[in-house]
């Protein structure tokens, strides 16, 4: 079985919303700490700096978002973003390229790398 890709967007979302969960837990654990007010309090803010960075990371992608090139994927009719020379469908995961010269190719992501001439 070979890598499971996703679409750069989903990824970015993914890593959010990872971050929201991490700042939680963060955040409860230190309610263990009730009898130490300053390590509990150095909980709570390490997971509020999780939280805003979620929030950050949300803005960002939004913003990114609205700047990436929309196309219709040939497998399932349905209108995905694509960021970079290849991605994927966000909903059957079809590998998508605008790059003529990657047409036919095997999907890799490597191929969003910048090239050194």
């Amino acid at each position: 079985m070979g890598i499971k890709y996703s679409s750069k967007i989903n990824k970015i979302r993914t890593f959010a919303l990872s971050l929201i969960f991490v700042g939680v837990i963060v955040m409860y654990l230190g309610l263990f700490f009730r009898t130490s007010p300053i390590i509990m309090t150095l909980f709570m803010v390490l997971g509020l700096l999780f939280l805003v960075a979620s929030g950050i990371v949300y803005f960002w992608i939004g913003t990114l978002s609205t700047r990436a090139v929309q196309v219709v994927c040939p497998s399932c009719g349905k209108v995905t973003k694509m960021l970079g020379r290849v991605d994927l469908c966000m909903f059957c995961r079809e590998p998508l390229t605008l790059d003529r010269e990657l047409e036919g190719k095997e999907f890799d992501e490597k191929y969003n790398k910048k090239r050194k001439n």
